[in-house]
This record gives C-alpha cells, sequence and structure tokens, in this order.
C-alpha cells in the first residue's frame, strides 16, 4: 500500500505540474483546446489570472512533492493529506463553479489517493 500510495500521490502532483505549466506558460495554445467553452478572444485578455491559477497548482504539487522528503512518515503521511484535501477541496469548488468534468479530472485522483494514504 505504501507504494500504491506514493505513486497515486506523485500523479496528483505531476498533474497539478501540468496545470501549472499551461496556465501559466501556454494558456493561449494548451489553454484553448483545454477550455474550448471560453471564447477565444478571451484567452489574452485573461492570460494574468490563468497564471495565477498555475501559481496556486505548483504550490498544491509542490506541497505533494515534498511529503516526499519528510523523513519521519507520521510527518510526511500529515502533509500529503493536507494538500490533498486542498486539491480535493479545489476540485470540488471547480466543479461547482466552472465545470463537472473538473470533479473527475482533479478531485477523483486525489481522493483515490487519499483513501489509498489513509488506509495503509
Amino acid at each position: 500500500m505504501e507504494i500504491v500510495s506514493k505513486v497515486l500521490i506523485g500523479l496528483v502532483a505531476f498533474e497539478h505540474l501540468y496545470i501549472l505549466y499551461f496556465e501559466m506558460f501556454a494558456w493561449e495554445t494548451i489553454g484553448k483546446r483545454t477550455f474550448k467553452t471560453l471564447p477565444e478572444h478571451l484567452f489574452a485578455p485573461t492570460k494574468g489570472l490563468a497564471a495565477n491559477q498555475g501559481l496556486y497548482n505548483g504550490f498544491l504539487a509542490a506541497g505533494l512533492i515534498w511529503s516526499f522528503f519528510i523523513r519521519d512518515e507520521r510527518w510526511a503521511d500529515n502533509i500529503a493529506a493536507f494538500f490533498l484535501s486542498c486539491v480535493i477541496i479545489a476540485g470540488v469548488y471547480g466543479a461547482l463553479s466552472a465545470s463537472k468534468k473538473i470533479f473527475l479530472t482533479q478531485a477523483c485522483p486525489a481522493i483515490a489517493a487519499l483513501i489509498v494514504l489513509l488506509l495503509k
């Protein structure tokens, strides 16, 4: 279970690093392909807002990655649980306020990782 937990946490962290990349650096390319319901003319003026969102996703990824470097297992698990909970809350909020797909793509992987983490 330890390995499964670390792999799932790593996948959630990687996903949020990818979100950081496309929101901060590729908003007008990957962002357009990802957010098809947003009118194309809004991508340039919202570039700064997207970059800010990307930075927050980077903080989530950083917290999850940090948990891999903490030697005390209990402390590492608590940090991972906190950041996974943050991802879940952000995913639920995103699903309610923007797109239900966000629940599936962001919250569900974090829920799975948190369940495995708590059961190990």
